[in-house]
């Protein structure tokens, strides 16, 4: 009595004879391939099949390095960036100062032995947050004294003045814009060279010149630059732009307002100018130049009665 397995334990050719045959078929399609290209077909289905398997497995790497590049990427156009603009400001401002000069010059007689300006060192800020006062009009900014900052020193941006910085922390400081109604900017009439001092307007964010005769040779459109006479502000750096000139002849002064030229209330970058050096000291009084020894007391004269 025979016995045969089951159907389902049929085990089919031997293996030696499978592994022949497929060494024959791959010899075969070798051969097909390299002399006529029989295969060519069938290497592009199947590698149209494998494509998206094939991107499966890459997606975990592409997201990580393209994250890491966006990163690096956006890191070195910030720095980049923010190098740019600090040159920008600076190159703008010696462009102002040379219009500024060349004005001045074909207006202005040559004085013999006049002191020479000295140039002021900047440095570039990023304005952080606005002050918490509704009712002043200032910013906080990035540096401080620790970076060389000190109060009192000018602040510009590629457009002209901003404002004035007034306090110095460790790491950030307080800027003071000129539309605050606390700061007041000696300037002067690009135009005839008139002098007048701008006080800063508050809510309505204009610059208003006080003071002014009611036949002041003033117009609108002209453009308002600063004087230098304080200090503090170098000559020719442009404030605002005359917006309004009201006259009145029951007044003995006009009222005259301007609109600031620099982004007071927009600007992100700026500049702090350095103190001027070299500037003469004001005079003293009389009695302090004489010294203690020449305030004594005089004596009372006596009653001839």
């Amino acid at each position: 009595m025979e016995h045969t397995p089951p159907p389902f334990f049929v085990r089919g050719p031997a293996p030696l004879v499978r592994l022949a045959f497929f060494a024959s078929l791959s010899l075969a399609l070798l051969v097909l391939d390299a002399r006529f290209g029989y295969a060519e077909g069938l290497r592009s289905v199947l590698a149209l099949a494998a494509y998206p398997i094939q991107q499966a497995a890459r997606l975990p790497v592409v997201i990580v390095e393209g994250a890491a590049g966006f990163f690096a990427t956006q890191s070195r156009l910030r720095e980049e960036n923010e190098a740019l603009r600090a040159r920008l400001l600076v190159a703008t401002l010696d462009a102002q100062r040379y219009e500024s000069a060349h004005a001045e010059a074909s207006s202005l007689r040559r004085l013999i032995g006049a002191t020479e300006r000295l140039e002021r060192k900047s440095i570039p800020v990023e304005v952080l947050y606005a002050g918490r006062d509704p009712y002043a009009r200032k910013v906080i900014v990035d540096r401080g004294a620790q970076h060389g900052l000190r109060p009192g020193s000018a602040v510009v941006d590629d457009a002209g003045v901003i404002g004035q910085l007034t306090r110095a922390h460790a790491f950030v400081s307080e800027v003071t814009l000129l539309t605050d109604k606390g700061l007041a900017i000696p300037v002067q009439v690009l135009r005839n060279g008139l002098r007048a001092i701008a006080f800063g307007g508050g809510s309505s964010g204009l610059l208003e010149l006080r003071y002014m005769a009611a036949t002041a040779d003033v117009e609108n459109g002209d453009v308002l630059v600063t004087s230098g006479i304080d200090g503090t502000y170098p000559a020719g750096l442009p404030v605002a732009s005359v917006v309004r000139v009201e006259r009145d002849a029951s007044y003995t002064f006009a009222r005259v307002l301007a609109q600031p030229l620099a982004g007071v209330e927009r600007g992100r970058y700026a500049l702090v100018l350095s103190a001027g050096a070299g500037q003469a000291e004001y005079p003293k009084d009389p009695e302090e130049r004489k010294g203690p020894k020449s305030r004594r007391a005089k004596k009372p004269v006596a009653d001839g009665r």
